[in-house]
């Protein structure tokens, strides 16, 4: 790779982080507004927006389930078929040692990536109107809370230091 080609990843990347988004937001702003202001969330989220809109929602629902199907449901579903060859090629490790550790490495990566991209599907794939709004804030907790705050907690989990000083303080009752 070079230093051209990974500029171009680089712009294209920002480019694309910062434009794909305009999909969903550009239309909200043909949108009416006649009932209260006030976001029944614990942030300005796309999902209650809608909500407060006295307006036909139908074509921007449709262009967020369609904007949202490339950036959550194809990666997610990459992640799958390689962990599907990753545990394809560990089942022929010859040791069950060897297949423990390989397994052990992966299933805490796939526990995170499977909690993230679990929610992000309820949360943007499934349509909005006569969802719960309790419903809709705790998925929303989910992705932006809750599993940010488990990704440090999980991956330290497989550090040796982590795993020692832990069992010192008997803070883990069960073997790492």
């Amino acid at each position: 790779m070079n230093f051209r080609f990974c500029t171009m990843l680089a712009f294209l990347s920002w480019f694309l982080g910062s434009a794909w988004p305009l999909i969903a937001v550009i239309p909200v702003f043909n949108l009416f507004f006649c009932q209260s202001n006030v976001i029944d969330h614990f942030y300005c989220d796309f999902a209650p927006i809608m909500e407060l809109s006295c307006s036909d929602t139908s074509l921007v629902e449709k262009e967020v389930f369609i904007s949202s199907f490339p950036t959550v449901v194809l990666p997610f579903l990459f992640i799958i078929v390689t962990y599907y060859y990753i545990s394809h090629t560990v089942m022929r490790i010859p040791t069950t040692a060897g297949r423990r550790k390989a397994f052990s490495t992966c299933s805490s990566h796939l526990a995170v990536v499977s909690a993230y991209y679990g929610t992000l599907i309820i949360k943007y794939i499934v349509p909005f109107r006569g969802n719960s709004h309790v419903l809709n804030k705790s998925v929303s907790l989910l992705y932006t809370v809750f599993t940010p705050f488990c990704n440090p907690i999980i991956y330290s989990l497989r550090n040796k230091d982590i795993k020692s000083a832990m069992k010192k303080l008997h803070i883990v009752p069960w073997s790492l």
